[in-house]
């Protein structure tokens, strides 16, 4: 028998036979793992059981490659949080949903992992929360191997009058540099690049940017997904705010 204890944020649940589901986690020291809870539709389960919520999770299985089967202890529910706000209900099922498609199962990633809990202890407060959303998503660009490279222009090397992201390299460009293909270039907020306070509005431009490379580099190198709904929902709540 193999067993594990680790500390997870819950991603998904669906039914499992009559009385039981089946749950993904992204859990600090084993990735993103799947397994089977039993009873976990039973009265006592099933409030523990929320997108988002912090659990104390103890993985067992006769061998490595099976399903296996989790217990799981609460830590904290992000249901409250979520629940009574618009935007972080979006934000957490748009963390979720996206994590949940592009983290390759039992893969570690300590580094997202620890951005993940901190943004979704966030939760709520609307303040801070689309620029820490913002920062979350180029990590996770970052973590997957599609990180954007917005220190020098690619075409100039100067890192004067960055306007311009290459939809291609990733690679910041400059005004000059980007001359007559600046049409088909995506746009750089100041933002994007880490400089200074940033509007609601800035934000969205910037999500369009780190968009696109998720849906047409993260996601298109998985095979023929859609980007998760639940994102386009978030960047409408963060538009509403102003």
């Amino acid at each position: 028998m193999i067993e594990w204890t680790d500390e997870a944020a819950l991603l998904a649940t669906r039914p499992f036979g009559e009385t039981s589901v089946i749950i993904e986690v992204f859990s600090e020291n084993h990735g993103r793992h799947v397994g089977v809870v039993r009873g976990g539709t039973s009265r006592k389960v099933a409030p523990v059981l929320q997108p988002g919520a912090q659990l104390s999770v103890t993985w067992k299985a006769r061998l490595d490659s099976h399903m296996g089967s989790f217990t799981v202890e609460p830590i904290r529910s992000r249901a409250a949080a979520a629940m009574g706000d618009r935007l972080a209900l979006a934000g957490l099922n748009a963390v979720c949903a996206l994590l949940a498609m592009v983290l390759p199962e039992r893969e570690t990633h300590p580094p997202l992992y620890e951005r993940t809990i901190n943004l979704l202890d966030l939760l709520g407060q609307s303040d801070v929360w689309p620029l820490a959303y913002l920062r979350w998503e180029q990590a996770l660009l970052e973590e997957m191997g599609f990180g954007l490279d917005l220190s020098a222009c690619a075409a100039l090397g100067t890192n004067q009058d960055l306007a311009f992201v290459s939809p291609k390299s990733g690679r910041a460009v400059s005004r000059v540099g980007a001359g007559e293909w600046a049409d088909r270039l995506l746009p750089l907020p100041p933002v994007l690049a880490g400089q200074g306070d940033a509007s609601n509005p800035e934000i969205v431009t910037a999500l369009g940017t780190t968009g696109f490379f998720i849906k047409n580099r993260l996601i298109q190198s998985l095979g023929d997904k859609p980007m998760p709904e639940a994102r386009a929902r978030l960047i409408a709540a963060i538009g509403r705010l102003g």
